[in-house]
């Protein structure tokens, strides 16, 4: 951004351009997530985990079945090498328990023990009312985006009617 003569900063022309409340929506929208996450990452250590342990147990038991190395670090958006330590971690604390696949033994599988299971099921119990909290602040940032289209979208026709 660039400044103008007179010293005041410079803003970017076109379609891009957002207003004050919009700017105003998406901050809202990201601080509801920053607080959700905290919550949830301040749940987990309360339960011995780092935030990164228990989402791994989220993903492994978000597939349903036992998963690979790779399709933890793929949900977790990290590299194989990492999830290999993150997983071997979670191994001494007996929360998961791997193999390797007979017919490729290059390939390593995961799955949730009994006690990954109940501190899983603990966080997540938490998380879902956090979520229920969070959702009422939701519906209002939702709702002022479906105002401000409202608004925008009667703007646009009415400068396009002005135009004929």
């Amino acid at each position: 951004m660039g400044t103008e003569m007179n010293g005041e900063p410079t803003r970017p022309d076109g379609p891009s351009d957002l207003n004050d409340e919009q700017y105003e929506i998406l901050a809202a929208f990201r601080r509801s997530l920053r607080e959700f996450l905290t919550f949830s990452d301040g749940a987990a250590v309360a339960e011995g985990l780092t935030g990164q342990q228990h989402q791994a147990l989220l993903a492994i038991r978000g597939r349903g079945a036992p998963v690979s190395i790779g399709e933890i670090a793929e949900e977790l958006g990290i590299l194989n090498h990492s999830t290999v330590g993150l997983v071997a971690r979670l191994v001494e604390r007996d929360m998961v328990r791997r193999w390797p696949l007979p017919e490729d033994r290059r390939r390593i599988m995961v799955e949730l023990r009994p006690l990954g299971i109940e501190v899983l099921s603990r966080i997540s119990m938490q998380n879902l009312r956090e979520i229920e909290r969070l959702a009422a602040q939701l519906a209002q940032v939702r709702e002022k985006v479906l105002q401000l289209r409202a608004q925008t979208n009667s703007d646009e026709v009415l400068s396009a009617a002005s135009q004929k």
